[in-house]
């Protein structure tokens, strides 16, 4: 593309030619044509470099000619991280850990990391030439670190996802799974837009299980975790509401279960080019779906983590914390006050309370009852029976999870 073809009409070919790229558009005063070029091109040679899918990039590094790529074939990474190599082997190449490190987080090394990494990894890093050095504009930095990302792999070590599932899916026609697929994507939108309209912020993702939809934040940290989690809330609510007005099938009724742990994000080619949306697998979706199988209808189930979340993704102070799934909930109870305002079905919310639910005691307070859920492979795991009560100014409080004492009790331990 040539510099004169970037009028305004330009800039929208370079935005549907890259996903990341639209982010250029407002940015007329701060970058110049010849930097969304330059952009528009390194997109183009990336594209070259994935191969259809056959390669990964796993790193790159600014240099006065262009950029210097790692492009290794997407199976390496597997065999660097497989768990069942000979101590021999281990001791010839770099651990998984190392590979860990090096798809988790930002992706530029310095030109000395990109040395040594590549040395340690027998793979000679490949340069892109560019029209024009790339400048240390922290716009432009962001655009090319989510392209590389984009044609690579990528490991969080904590991640909040939800599963939402709808009950009974395979015993439905395909007209009505599809309308109520249909009805979950809709509540999905519609707590999206609620939540945007109070200012608070998720930037939400979402992949099919089958029978519902894996949701995740993008956004790191403690907040944005606490964020998905009242998501959760008013997803099941907004589902509770369309449920009451109808007497159809085309309302889901579901099942939904939270939880933090590590996970791969990927984009799977799709056609000729990686997709523009992101997949996640990992331990997290794995403890979810082993979770879910054991959900009651109209359950909530949290599992039992310890995760290290940052306190704050966007303060220069933030800092690593330990947090168990007791103290999450916890964290996420005195977090209500930013949904003040919010309208479920045109009346106002007055109070939320979500909270793990336990026997009664004497003096008034409640446990909080451990669930031992065993799956069919013989694996067990602990999760928590969630409640959430939803207040509204001149309506029914809208009350979701199941109680404690309908719980299953050959699955409970107090």
């Amino acid at each position: 593309m040539e510099f004169d073809e970037l009028s305004q009409s330009g800039i929208r070919r370079v935005a549907d030619y890259s996903p990341y790229l639209d982010q250029l558009a407002g940015l007329a005063n701060e970058m110049g044509l010849k930097q969304r070029s330059n952009l528009v091109h390194l997109e183009r040679c990336l594209h070259t470099e994935w191969s259809l899918g056959q390669n990964s990039i796993i790193s790159w590094t600014p240099v006065d000619e262009g950029l210097l790529v790692l492009v290794v074939p997407h199976y390496a990474i597997a065999e660097y991280t497989a768990a069942n190599r000979s101590d021999e082997e281990i001791a010839t190449t770099v651990s998984a850990r190392f590979i860990t490190e090096l798809i988790s987080g930002d992706r530029q090394l310095t030109l000395t990391q990109m040395q040594k990494v590549s040395r340690l990894l027998d793979v000679q890093p490949k340069l892109i030439p560019l029209r024009q050095p790339l400048s240390t504009h922290p716009v432009e930095i962001q655009i090319v670190e989510k392209m590389i990302r984009r044609y690579g792999i990528n490991y969080v070590a904590s991640r909040a996802v939800t599963l939402f599932d709808i009950v009974g899916f395979g015993l439905l026609t395909p007209f009505e799974q599809m309308t109520q697929l249909n009805s979950l994507s809709y509540s999905l939108n519609s707590a999206h837009a609620k939540m945007l309209e109070l200012d608070v912020g998720i930037n939400f993702a979402r992949s099919s299980s089958g029978d519902g939809f894996y949701i995740w934040n993008r956004d790191h940290g403690l907040e944005a975790n606490v964020n998905l989690y009242h998501f959760m809330h008013i997803v099941l609510a907004d589902n509770a509401i369309a449920r009451s007005k109808t007497t159809s099938k085309a309302v889901p009724r579901l099942r939904a279960c939270f939880h933090v742990g590590s996970c791969y994000e990927f984009h799977q080619a799709e056609g000729l080019n990686p997709t523009t949306h992101d997949f996640i697998v990992g331990d997290v979706t794995i403890e979810l779906a082993r979770m879910i199988e054991a959900a009651m209808p109209g359950q909530i189930l949290v599992g039992e983590f310890v995760a290290e979340i940052q306190t704050d993704s966007l303060s220069s102070t933030s800092s690593q914390i330990n947090l168990d799934a007791v103290t999450f909930l916890q964290r996420a109870q005195g977090n209500l006050a930013k949904l003040s305002g919010l309208e479920l079905s045109g009346e106002r919310v007055s109070a939320i309370k979500c909270y793990l639910t336990g026997e009664r005691m004497e003096n008034g307070d409640f446990t909080i009852r451990r669930i031992q859920i065993k799956d069919k492979h013989g694996l067990s795991r602990t999760a928590y029976n969630a409640k959430v009560n939803i207040y509204r100014d001149q309506a029914q409080p809208i009350l979701l999870g199941i109680e404690d004492k309908k719980l299953v009790p050959q699955r409970q331990s107090a």
